[in-house]
């Protein structure tokens, strides 16, 4: 169970990792990259960030150049909320493929 203080930690990092990846990816045409879901560890050391891409078939890829890229987005995070954190957690990227379960799950019952 998550403290009201990691809540509001999870969602100052979920809007400003959303922001970065927006300006990141208006390069790329065809991909949208959106932060669905953000947990922190007790510590606050950690992030994990749960991230839905579109199209789902360059998903491995762009997550392991994300999570290769993780020093210099959490460098980025770190000068947008230096005011708010006093230390910037560790950023860790998955790829959340619940719509695509979903998509599965609506195909097999439809047939």
């Amino acid at each position: 169970m998550e403290t009201t203080r990691q809540n509001k930690v999870c969602r100052l990092i979920q809007k400003e990792l959303s922001e970065i990846f927006l300006a990141q990816t208006k390069a790329m045409n065809g991909v949208l990259v959106s932060v669905s879901t953000v947990r922190i560890s007790p510590d606050m050391s950690i992030v994990r960030a749960y991230l839905s891409i579109f199209p789902s078939a360059r998903a491995e890829e762009l997550i392991k150049n994300i999570n290769n890229n993780a020093k210099s987005i959490r460098f980025e995070l770190g000068n947008r909320v230096r005011h708010q954190l006093r230390i910037i957690p560790e950023l860790k990227f998955f790829v959340d493929d619940s719509l695509d379960y979903v998509e599965r799950i609506d195909e097999l019952l439809n047939k």
